[in-house]
C-alpha cells in the first residue's frame, strides 16, 4: 500500500519512480556541472603550481644580456708607468683615447644560486601555505556546494510532498463537498454544511495552486545546481527516523557528545583551518620584512666583454675590454631610511589582525556546532510529539469519518478533521527535512562532511510517502 500511495504521488507531479534520482545522484550532477566546482579546480590547480614555485626558489637562475648600437669613448690616463722589450722602464707617462662615435657591442652572462636568504625562505613557506590555502578554499566552495544541493533537493521534494498532500485534501474535500450535497438533497442536512464544504474546497483549491508556484520554484533552484530538468524531480529520501534524532546521524552511529564534536570542530572545521592558514601567511609575511631577513649570499658566476671601434681625436681607434668572475657575494643592508622597520610595524599589526580574526572564528564555529547539536538533541523529542501528533489526528479522522456516517458529526468535523491529519503529516514532514539538514550542517561544522558521509546519508535513507488518511 505505501509503494502504490508513493507512485501516486510522483505521478502527480508529472514523473514515474524510473525518473527518480537520489540526494547523492543530484550532488554528483551539481558537482559535474555547476560552476563552483570549475572555480574550485582552478583554485587548486593554482595551490599546486605554487608548491611548483616553492620546490625551485632555490634553484640557480642564468641570465644574459647583450647590446649594440652607436657608442663613443674617451678616457684619459695620467701619472702611468710604461714599459716595452728594449727600453727602459718610464714613468709619469700618460695615456688619452678617444672614439667619437663608431658602432659597439657589449655583452655579458651571469649565474646565480642562493646560498642564503632568510627572505627567499620565507617566501618558500608562504607559497606552501598559500597552496595548502587554495586547497582548503576548494574544499570549502564543495561543502558550501554541497550544503547548497542538499538544501535545494530537499526543499524540492518537500513542495512535492507537500503539493500531494494538499492534492489529497483537496480530494477529500471534494467528497465531502458532494456528501452534503447530496444529503441537503435528502434534507438530511442543512445548507450550511454545503456553504462550509464549498468554502473549504475554494480555500484548498487556492492552496494547490500556491503549492503548485512553490514547488515549481523549488524545482527550478534545483535545476540550476543539478543540470537537471525541472520537471524531473527526485522522491524524498530522509535518515531512517526512529522517533529519536540522536540515534541515526550516520550510519546508523549513535550521535556523538557534544565535547567530540567540538573538538573535531576546532581541529576540521574549514573556516577555522582557513584563518589558521591566514595567520602563518601573516607571520611569514612579517618574517621577510625583518632586518636579517635582507641580507643575501649568492654563489655568482659573471662573464662580460665590451667592444667598440671607430674614429677619434688622434685618428682610428678601438676599445676592447673582457672580465669574468667567480666567487661568493654578499649583501647586507646598512640603513634603509626607516622604511624597512615601519613595514615591518605594519605587517606585525596586520598579523595581530589574523590571530584575532581566527580566535573570532574558533568561537563562531563552536557556538554553531553547539546550536546544531542542541537542535538534534531537541529534535527527538520534537519527533516523537509530531509522531504522536499524526497518529492522534489520524484516529480522529477515522473516527469523524464513522461518526458522520451515523449523524454524529457534522461535516464541518470532518473537513477540519481532514485538515488537522493533513497538517500533522505535513508537520512531520517538514521536521525530519530540517532535522535531515541539520545532521548535514553539524558534519560540515565539524569537517566531516565529504561525499563518503552523502553517500551514506543516501543508503540509510527510506522514502516518505503521505499515509492513508
Amino acid at each position: 500500500m505505501r509503494k502504490l500511495l508513493l507512485s501516486a504521488a510522483l505521478l502527480a507531479c508529472g514523473m514515474g519512480a524510473a525518473q527518480a534520482a537520489d540526494l547523492h545522484e543530484a550532488w554528483l550532477a551539481a558537482r559535474q556541472q555547476h560552476p563552483d566546482m570549475a572555480a574550485a579546480a582552478a583554485t587548486r590547480a593554482a595551490g599546486e603550481a605554487r608548491r611548483v614555485q616553492a620546490s625551485r626558489l632555490w634553484n640557480p637562475s642564468v641570465t644574459a644580456q647583450a647590446a649594440a648600437g652607436a657608442m663613443g669613448s674617451q678616457t684619459s690616463t695620467q701619472g702611468a708607468a710604461f714599459s716595452m722589450p728594449g727600453t727602459p722602464q718610464a714613468s709619469g707617462v700618460g695615456f688619452d683615447t678617444s672614439v667619437r662615435s663608431g658602432p659597439g657591442t657589449r655583452w655579458g652572462v651571469e649565474a646565480r644560486m642562493p646560498l642564503y636568504n632568510p627572505e627567499r625562505s620565507a617566501q618558500g613557506r608562504q607559497l606552501l601555505l598559500s597552496a595548502d590555502l587554495a586547497e582548503l578554499q576548494a574544499a570549502s566552495v564543495q561543502q558550501q556546494l554541497m550544503l547548497r544541493t542538499a538544501q535545494q533537493y530537499f526543499s524540492a521534494v518537500l513542495a512535492q510532498q507537500q503539493r500531494a498532500l494538499l492534492l489529497r485534501q483537496q480530494e477529500a474535500t471534494d467528497q465531502a463537498l458532494k456528501e452534503a450535497q447530496d444529503r441537503f438533497a435528502l434534507g438530511d442536512s442543512p445548507i450550511t454544511d454545503v456553504r462550509e464544504a464549498e468554502a473549504r474546497a475554494q480555500a484548498n483549491a487556492a492552496l494547490v495552486q500556491a503549492a503548485d508556484v512553490e514547488m515549481q520554484i523549488a524545482r527550478q533552484a534545483l535545476a540550476q545546481t543539478t543540470g537537471w530538468s525541472p520537471a524531473q524531480l527526485p522522491p524524498l529520501h530522509l535518515p531512517a527516523s526512529s522517533g529519536n534524532e540522536t540515534t541515526a546521524l550516520r550510519d546508523g552511529k549513535p550521535l556523538a557528545p557534544l565535547p567530540h564534536w567540538l573538538n573535531l570542530a576546532a581541529q576540521d572545521n574549514l573556516q577555522v583551518r582557513t584563518q589558521a592558514q591566514a595567520l602563518a601567511l601573516a607571520e611569514q609575511e612579517a618574517t621577510k620584512a625583518a632586518r636579517f631577513a635582507s641580507t643575501k649570499v649568492d654563489l655568482v658566476a659573471q662573464a662580460g666583454g665590451d667592444h667598440l671601434s671607430g674614429s677619434g681625436r688622434w685618428g682610428s681607434a678601438s676599445n676592447s675590454a673582457r672580465q669574468y668572475m667567480v666567487g661568493v657575494q654578499i649583501q647586507v643592508p646598512l640603513y634603509t631610511g626607516g622604511q624597512l622597520d615601519a613595514r615591518q610595524q605594519e605587517l606585525l599589526r596586520l598579523q595581530d589582525k589574523a590571530q584575532a580574526d581566527l580566535d573570532s572564528a574558533r568561537l563562531a564555529v563552536a557556538q554553531q556546532v553547539r546550536a546544531s547539536w542542541l537542535h538534534l538533541q531537541a529534535g527527538a523529542a520534537r519527533t516523537q510529539a509530531l509522531e504522536s501528533a499524526l497518529r492522534s489526528a489520524q484516529v480522529r479522522l477515522q473516527a469523524t469519518q464513522l461518526g458522520r456516517q451515523v449523524g454524529d458529526r457534522t461535516t464541518l468535523d470532518l473537513l477540519q478533521a481532514h485538515n488537522d491529519a493533513m497538517q500533522s503529516q505535513s508537520n512531520l514532514l517538514g521536521h525530519q527535512t530540517h532535522m535531515a539538514q541539520e545532521r548535514l550542517q553539524l558534519m560540515a561544522l565539524a569537517g566531516q562532511l565529504d561525499e563518503a558521509a552523502l553517500q551514506a546519508a543516501t543508503d540509510t535513507a527510506h522514502m516518505l510517502a503521505p499515509p492513508t488518511p
